[in-house]
């Protein structure tokens, strides 16, 4: 008996010369509405579904491949003989080989189609199909992804697809489907509005295999979620350099998220997720050499991130004596910048260069923001478990700020207590940020004790610390903190209030001239 193949397919590529292969091997070719045209287009015998199943295609092509006869031919064991006595009293053949791919769901959602459109996308036969194929997979080759087309054939052709062979490609068809169902879970989670549903159900792509995980003896992989239409690391392009680890890419998409908060030319240099120094500018170039001047120690095999298209200026200012980068991501990059870059002597050859290929960011236009729609989360993994949150992108408006000292900040103090307050909630709790003129000058990030993390930032920032303001994540549960900011030189500070101790603290405040301004809204980051 011949074998049998049964191909439909919305993705086309190497259809033609994989059916023509499989019609060589002396396969039947059985198929459905397009694939079946394009295939008798291409001069190939095919068998139409409707002639297999002696019913016809209805509902405009809703149903067409549920059907016993189909669903039978795939299902069976060959191993069981009554499953065969049984395909053979109702005239039912079976089925050896599946290749389908599905709707593409993802890409049309992602243009912002109307809600009918959406839901005639949802693949219903397809994943019937590759998910009966899977579970038979011992005696049904599946196949969802045309890349495998030319592997399979060649196995075909000398002879059998062995097993293990046979089992990889059944966990790609059930990981393909369910990624494309957790797109749709995504979808109706952005049409009703049901952030946490009972069930929930992550899809995400591989981009690529990493060199290593944190340490060298962990294996990591980088997963993509293709229902994020927001420019991330996720979907930046590599440009040049050694391959990513995943410390790299922890420490690219901090320093991507931070630089999204402005409006004004950003730059920031990332260790170990933490910013060592972050500024704002009239240029790129302005903005990256104070980032690199606020922690000249810290800096060395950093991250850098910006949010506008690299100039050679910028290029200048980055490849001054002494300096070491591990990576950099940019919207994009101009032609001459990007070879300077890549002809530094020592690590121009080894640097990771990633472009979103957007042009410039600039979270304050909202032509990029962090992803402030209804199915932005934020997940962290713990052990058995996933811990899942909204994304932190609010916050209270400066003019709804509380001045709660006798003194008010100054205008340069409220544009510089702004800067810090956009730069602390990117700082690992508990997180300190003294700045000054568009710049960070002192850091204190991750301590168990809040004044500890003030401490650290005034040692930092050392004379810097003079006339400079200092923006804390969470509340000082004691006025110690703010006490060694004033005794430090810094002049004004904002934090979100609601300590028992508020009253302690402004006291301090109030006693060294400091002016302090509550935010009503923490941002841990744990």
């Amino acid at each position: 008996m011949a074998k049998r193949a049964l191909l439909s397919v919305w993705d086309k590529r190497g259809l033609i010369e994989f059916a023509k292969g499989l019609s060589n091997l002396g396969f039947e070719l059985v198929s459905t509405g397009g694939t079946a045209k394009a295939l008798k287009d291409a001069g190939l015998h095919v068998l139409e579904v409707r002639e297999v199943t002696q019913f016809p295609e209805i509902l405009n092509g809703r149903v067409k491949t549920i059907h016993p006869f189909i669903a039978a031919g795939i299902l069976a064991r060959r191993d069981v003989p009554a499953h065969l006595r049984e395909l053979e009293q109702l005239g039912i053949s079976t089925v050896d080989l599946v290749a389908v791919n599905l709707y593409p769901f993802r890409e049309v959602v992602r243009q912002g189609v109307d809600e009918l459109t959406a839901l005639e996308h949802i693949d219903i036969g397809g994943v019937t199909l590759l998910r009966a194929a899977a579970k038979n997979y011992r005696d049904v080759i599946v196949l969802c992804d045309p890349k495998d087309y030319t592997k399979i054939l060649r196995w075909l052709q000398n002879g059998e697809v062995p097993l293990k062979v046979r089992a990889e490609l059944a966990l790609k068809a059930f990981a393909h489907t369910a990624a494309y169902d957790a797109a749709i879970l995504s979808y109706f989670r952005q049409q009703t509005g049901i952030q946490f549903p009972c069930e929930l159900a992550l899809g995400f792509v591989k981009r690529i295999d990493l060199r290593y995980g944190e340490n060298p003896h962990q294996q990591a992989a980088f997963y993509a979620d293709l229902m994020n239409e927001i420019p991330s690391v996720a979907t930046a392009t590599q440009i040049w350099g050694k391959e990513l680890s995943f410390n790299n890419i922890a420490d690219l998409d901090a320093a991507l998220n931070l630089v999204r908060e402005f409006e004004q030319p950003a730059a920031c240099i990332i260790k170990h997720t933490n910013p060592c120094g972050v500024a704002i500018g009239e240029t790129l170039a302005e903005a990256f050499a104070k980032a690199r001047d606020a922690d000249p120690e810290a800096r060395f095999g950093g991250i850098i991130g910006v949010n506008r298209k690299v100039d050679l200026a910028t290029v200048e200012e980055i490849l001054v004596q002494g300096s070491f980068y591990e990576a950099i991501i940019a919207p994009d990059y101009e032609p001459e910048a990007l070879e300077k870059i890549k002809a530094r002597k020592g690590w121009g050859e080894t640097i990771r260069i990633l472009s979103l290929g957007t042009g410039d960011l600039g979270l304050g236009t909202g032509d990029l923001g962090l992803g402030t729609g209804e199915s932005s989360l934020m997940a962290k993994s713990i052990a058995g478990g996933l811990l899942v949150q909204t994304a932190d992108v609010e916050d209270v408006p400066i003019e709804h700020w509380q001045i709660v000292t006798e003194r008010k900040p100054t205008e340069s103090e409220l544009k510089d207590l702004w800067f810090a307050w956009k730069v602390v909630k990117h700082v690992k709790s508990n997180a300190v940020v003294i700045a000054k003129d568009g710049a960070t000058v002192g850091i204190g990030a991750g301590q168990m004790n809040r004044a500890l993390s003030v401490k650290i930032a005034v040692e930092l920032a050392g004379e810097k610390a003079k006339g400079a303001v200092l923006a804390s994540e969470a509340f000082f549960p004691m006025p110690d903190g703010p006490e060694i900011a004033a005794k430090g030189g810094v002049t004004a500070m904002v934090q979100p209030g609601g300590s028992k101790r508020d009253q302690e603290v402004i006291a301090v405040c109030n006693r060294y001239g400091v002016a302090m301004a509550f935010t009503g809204m923490r941002h841990f980051r744990h």
